[in-house]
């Protein structure tokens, strides 16, 4: 029998990092992800739409982005793609 395999895709950065611990560990870049998918999922339950809607309800909207930020960071980046209006 054998294991499933899948195709995804993520930022530039973050695939970056996920080959430079690979490299600095000395394993391929899937047990990484192995790794780190089984230590999300042993973790806690998720928690409720409602919950998480509670925690972030104060800062929709607030979210302020530096364009030296954006240059630097995925995620800003990733939020500037896909959330701003011009």
């Amino acid at each position: 029998m054998h294991d499933d395999q899948f195709t995804l895709r993520v930022p530039r950065e973050l695939a970056r990092r996920l080959r430079q611990q690979a490299r600095a560990r000395g394993v391929p870049a899937s047990q990484v992800v192995r790794e780190a998918l089984q230590a999300y999922f042993a973790g806690a339950e998720p928690e409720s739409a409602d919950e998480t809607w509670r925690r972030v309800a104060p800062m929709v909207g607030s979210l302020s982005l530096d364009p030296a930020d954006i240059e630097r960071d995925a995620l800003a980046s990733q939020l500037r793609a896909h959330n701003w209006r011009e």
